[in-house]
């Protein structure tokens, strides 16, 4: 999990709450996937949730620099064009798209929450 790869995060934690987030938001989750994995190909992807956890971070770090709370970086317009077009795929409004955001939001937001209360 790249986003995750960094010496704050401990593995055995990151899973402990991914079970605790996934338990409570399943459906979130399958959403998400089914927006840029599709539902025939989520049973091969070897750790799905973990792929959904990521997306789900890149976006609430993008809306950090999206909302000007911390400043953007060479790669940001690489990255947000990325995030909107795996998104976008195959919607045909700006509201689907923008609730895809929101629950990726809140699911980045409920995951850190999460792992900051674990022990």
């Amino acid at each position: 999990m790249y986003m995750l790869n960094t010496p704050e995060y401990s593995e055995e934690k990151i899973k402990k709450a991914l079970e605790f987030l996934y338990e409570d938001k399943k459906n979130a989750f399958k959403e998400i996937s089914q927006a840029f994995i599709g539902e025939k190909d989520l049973n091969k992807t070897a750790n799905w949730k973990g792929f959904v956890l990521n997306f789900c971070l890149d976006v609430g770090e993008s809306f950090k620099i999206w909302s000007g709370q911390i400043p953007p970086t060479e790669t940001s317009p690489q990255k947000t064009l990325t995030i909107l077009r795996q998104v976008g795929n195959g919607l045909t409004s700006m509201n689907q798209l923008m609730h895809i955001l929101n629950i990726s939001y809140t699911i980045s937001v409920e995951f850190k929450e999460i792992y900051k209360r674990l022990k």
